[in-house]
């Protein structure tokens, strides 16, 4: 290992401005005919050609599709509200925070490739979370539903109006499917706020907890619990860390301090400071990292040191060993995903109890120096395997599909999926989620109506039930208390999740030995004490 300094420029676009004269003489009639008949010949020319048009994602646009932009970005933060915190309710058993199961709508947009196919055969090819009897029995029920109207046949046929463009992709029809969602258990310590002064909000964050939204977790994040127990919104991420990692989390409170951090961050200018127990007697003396870090799979976060990968550094220092694992403190100055917990694979000193990359599945060497003997495809089926077979695959944030649909997208395109969302690191599920209500009512069957619901009523007039569940008063509890298990009305007959009995996952495998122990920049530093893992007369039997 070398150490190597870099030094990164950033290059700022002037924007130009560019001044179209026009004739005094037209008439505003005119000029505006004139603007309709030219972008209606661009349309047409661009249609005719095939060409790729600006803007388009770089994709080729079929004849009579017409490019819709993804939404902006909005500028206030991760923005959930009561309506969303209020969709179910914590309760605590075994040590563990849980979520009573919920109603939700998933969604997506109807895309053009769909046109001139049944839904059967889209659900087939695009929607395998679920089999297709279940989209069947989902559909009679009236859970699928196109445009807020329940889809009443997966035999329909998406097609193209003789009078319009393509109908599904020009007007970007919405899907909706509302499925009976449960999510797993978290560690059952509350969340420990560190400073909160109007500007940042800092939290001592548990291992096992998402920081936002993301995969099969809603309810059991910090930015839900932050909103259901401490009704705290509208905060801004500055950075993240990976669930089974706990420690220092920073969120900004306003814009405008968003706004800094985040120039702070691009001129590199915050230190962070982690912590970690790896196996072995990790050697002494100050050891950089600087292998280039390829993501493997973007939707379930699994990375690997490959040539293609991109450039990035880490600091390591030994901090003590105690005759078989070592305590070590790690600086990374560059922040790719998973980037410690890689170059510690790639040293031979993964993480005393990391789940992907301390894995036998990487091979004999187990990662160290690179030497895998595995493509990725057989790296995903390995690791989906191990875990499998030890039933701890929500280690992986995997939807229900499983990792071989993930090796397949590899070698094939990428495949929209309504009822999984992607667990994709990084990425807020508000940004692919645009409404959280509640499902429309009446739409269920009576069975699956819940008896404690609130009414509410058919566009006919006709008053049902909710599907969803009505929350309790245990929003708030932050003891730890145990309250009623999930009542037997949050049960549905189509949710397969519901026909199963899982056992609930020890304290061992939601705990990670990685913690983010500081977090530093100028004029400010936030940072907790040493986890109890990490103290000098811990040993293993302390785990066992």
């Amino acid at each position: 290992m070398h150490c190597r300094r870099g030094s990164s420029t950033m290059e700022q676009s002037t924007p130009v401005e560019v001044n179209i004269p026009v004739s005094a003489e037209r008439t505003t009639t005119e000029e505006a005919a004139e603007s309709v008949k030219r972008k209606s010949d661009e349309a047409g020319e661009a249609e005719t050609r095939g060409k790729r048009r600006r803007g388009a994602g770089g994709k080729k646009l079929r004849p009579g599709e017409r490019y819709i932009p993804p939404p902006q970005k909005r500028n206030p933060g991760v923005s959930f509200c009561q309506e969303h915190f209020d969709e179910t309710s914590y309760y605590f058993e075994g040590g563990l925070r849980k979520v009573h199961p919920y109603y939700f709508d998933f969604k997506t947009y109807c895309k053009g490739r769909w046109i001139g196919k049944s839904l059967l055969e889209v659900f087939k090819s695009e929607f395998r979370t679920e089999s297709i009897e279940y989209y069947q029995r989902a559909t009679k029920e009236g859970r699928i539903r196109l445009n807020e109207t329940p889809v009443e046949d997966l035999s329909i046929v998406l097609r193209v109006s003789a009078t319009e463009y393509a109908v599904m992709s020009q007007n970007n029809d919405l899907m909706k499917n509302t499925v009976h969602r449960h999510e797993p258990p978290v560690v059952g310590r509350p969340l420990e706020v560190l400073v909160d002064d109007g500007e940042v909000l800092v939290v001592n964050k548990p291992a096992s907890i998402p920081v936002h939204p993301c995969g099969r977790f809603r309810h059991n994040t910090v930015i839900f619990i932050l909103g259901k127990e401490r009704g705290i919104s509208e905060l801004h991420t500055v950075h993240r860390l990976d669930r089974l990692t706990s420690g220092v989390l920073l969120f900004a409170r306003t814009l405008e301090t968003s706004k800094k951090l985040d120039q702070l961050v691009r001129d590199r200018q915050l230190e962070k400071e982690y912590v970690c127990r790896v196996e072995g007697e990790f050697p002494e003396g100050e050891l950089v990292s600087e292998e280039p870090i390829l993501v493997v799979s973007f939707k379930i976060g699994i990375c690997r040191v490959d040539p293609k990968g991109k450039d990035c550094r880490t600091v390591f220092q030994r901090l003590s060993f105690n005759g078989k694992t070592s305590v070590v403190r790690c600086r990374p100055l560059t922040g790719r995903t998973h980037q410690i917990r890689v170059h510690l694979q790639y040293l031979g000193f993964p993480i005393l109890n990391d789940p992907i990359y301390g894995s036998s599945a990487w091979g004999p060497h187990r990662g160290r120096g690179g030497l895998v003997g595995k493509s990725n495809e057989e790296l995903l089926q390995a690791l989906e395997e191990e875990h499998r077979s030890q039933e701890s695959l929500h280690l992986l944030d995997m939807p229900g599909g499983g990792i071989d649909q993930e090796a397949e997208k590899i070698q094939t395109s990428e495949k929209v999926h309504l009822l999984a969302v992607s667990s994709e690191p990084n990425r807020s599920e508000e940004s692919r989620q645009i409404d959280t209500r509640a499902p429309t009512c009446g739409s269920l069957s009576g069975e699956t109506a819940d008896k404690g619901s609130h009414g509410c009523t058919e566009p006919g007039g006709n008053k049902t039930s909710s599907v969803r569940p009505q929350a309790d008063s245990s929003n708030g509890n932050q003891t730890g208390e145990p309250t009623l298990k999930s009542p037997p009305e949050t049960r549905d007959h189509l949710c397969s999740e519901c026909k199963l009995v899982r056992p609930d996952p020890t304290e061992k495998e939601l705990i990670m030995f990685l913690h983010a122990l500081r977090y530093k920049g100028p004029g400010f530093e936030y940072s907790t004490p040493l986890p109890y893992w990490a103290q000098e007369d811990w040993v293993e039997a302390d785990w066992s």
